[in-house]
């Protein structure tokens, strides 16, 4: 039976009945205990589909993402998602991924606020200053950040320590003498790359050593252009004896132009990559800043997104978590130089 012959059947209206079943205030006591002793009766079971329209609900939430043809390999980003996936299938809510274009990202954000085509949003790889955060943020659309931007408002962010993990991965190259070391990054505008890089430069600075520009490449997100930062480091003179790559994607790529360049990887040049090399390099053994648990990080995303639609404040929905340095057998005391 559903609700237009329940409806018949107490010879109510079909607002009066749906209001009633949904606990509305204004239906009086009388009316709404008449109507769920009904329903009862005839064994009426809601449309949830139905139910969650009349509530205002989706019951999907979403991640708008432009997404790069190295993201469908990339074990990171796929297990932070599946542990989203994991935490909405538990409260019987969905997860959608909307690819797009670049240039349209933005258009994409407003037509999914404006037609509340998801309940709420993970806004992924924030930039410095992130137009995306401040609409959502202006609308005040519930959305939790993967990572952090520059905004005078409140707003609720889920982030690893980018400054803490290429701290330590200083500490560690500078604890074996080097201090010709580089950096490849991703694109400057993203905020952690940018975090990263200022923690890279503040260390050099508190050892007494300055940055040389020529060791600073950044615009790598993959694995050509990671290839390519690193032919370009191996061509200066003198080279350094050290890199930090701070994203995988890039990794993959600086590591194996190493490979090919006939270079001893931990001897003549050491190597740390930010994130989890397992699987890219056969015989690598690459020492890495890993991000412990991205399936568990996914999954507390969308626990802070459900706090935050059931009125958390986004004050108390900010957690940085902490990276690990894992030893491989990239790093080492530099033996000769070339």
């Amino acid at each position: 039976m559903n609700l237009a012959h329940l409806a018949n059947h107490l010879g109510m209206s079909k607002t009066t009945v749906s209001r009633a079943l949904n606990g509305y205030p204004e239906v009086n006591v009388r009316t709404r205990e008449r109507v769920l002793k009904a329903a009862k009766e005839v064994g009426y079971q809601p449309n949830p589909m139905a139910r969650s329209l009349a509530l205002g609900r989706t019951n999907v939430f979403g991640i708008i993402y432009p997404l790069l043809p190295t993201d469908l390999g990339d074990p990171m980003f796929l297990d932070v998602v599946a542990g989203m996936s994991s935490a909405l299938e538990a409260v019987n809510k969905n997860l959608i991924i909307a690819p797009v274009s670049p240039a349209a990202e933005q258009p994409a954000y407003q037509q999914i606020v404006r037609g509340r085509r998801v309940d709420g949003l993970v806004v992924g790889r924030t930039l410095v200053r992130d137009e995306r955060i401040a609409f959502l943020s202006k609308a005040k659309f519930p959305f939790v950040a993967h990572g952090r931007t520059e905004l005078n408002a409140p707003y609720a962010w889920f982030d690893y320590d980018n400054e803490a993990g290429i701290r330590m991965a200083m500490e560690r190259l500078l604890g074996l003498g080097h201090q010709r070391v580089a950096l490849i990054s991703a694109p400057l505008e993203l905020n952690f790359a940018r975090q990263r890089k200022d923690s890279f430069v503040a260390a050099l600075a508190s050892a007494g050593l300055s940055a040389d520009p020529r060791y600073l490449i950044d615009n790598t997100l993959d694995r050509r252009s990671g290839y390519q930062a690193m032919q370009q480091l191996l061509a200066c003179s003198p080279r350094p004896t050290a890199v930090i790559v701070d994203n995988h994607l890039s990794g993959v790529g600086a590591v194996r132009a190493l490979l090919d360049a006939g270079v001893e990887i931990g001897k003549e040049m050491s190597v740390i990559v930010w994130g989890s090399m397992a699987d890219t390099l056969a015989g690598a053994h690459v020492t890495t800043i890993d991000q412990p648990d991205p399936h568990q990080a996914g999954a507390r995303m969308v626990d802070m997104l459900l706090a935050l639609i059931d009125g958390t404040p986004a004050t108390d929905l900010q957690e940085l978590w902490q990276p690990v340095l894992q030893e491989g057998a990239t790093v080492g005391r530099i033996t000769h130089h070339r």
